[in-house]
């Protein structure tokens, strides 16, 4: 689930192949309408930080002003690894 409340867009349950291409299009929907960068994307709720869902992080990333739009909190632990294993961490603001 997806959905944009207190000024930050927080991401719940978790990303699979069959709801992957939804909750990228319902993001960036809600990217789209955002006014202000940076935007805070709070994974707390996420499940499970695959590949899949750094995939769909990075796809939003991309649509943002400069490329630089968007902020990561509460990223779990497993995507942190996949992130540092990538050498994407200087590509990603991540806050703690």
């Amino acid at each position: 689930m997806i959905e944009l409340k207190h000024q930050q867009l927080c991401l719940s349950g978790t990303i699979n192949f069959e709801n992957a291409a939804e909750i990228y299009q319902k993001g960036l929907a809600l990217i789209r309408q955002h006014a202000h960068f940076p935007l805070v994307v709070n994974l707390e709720g996420l499940q499970l930080g695959n590949t899949l869902a750094l995939a769909v992080l990075v796809q939003w990333l991309r649509q943002t002003p400069e490329q630089k739009g968007l902020h990561f909190q509460a990223v779990p632990v497993k995507m942190l690894k996949i992130i540092e294993a990538c050498h994407l961490q200087d590509d990603l603001i991540l806050l703690s």
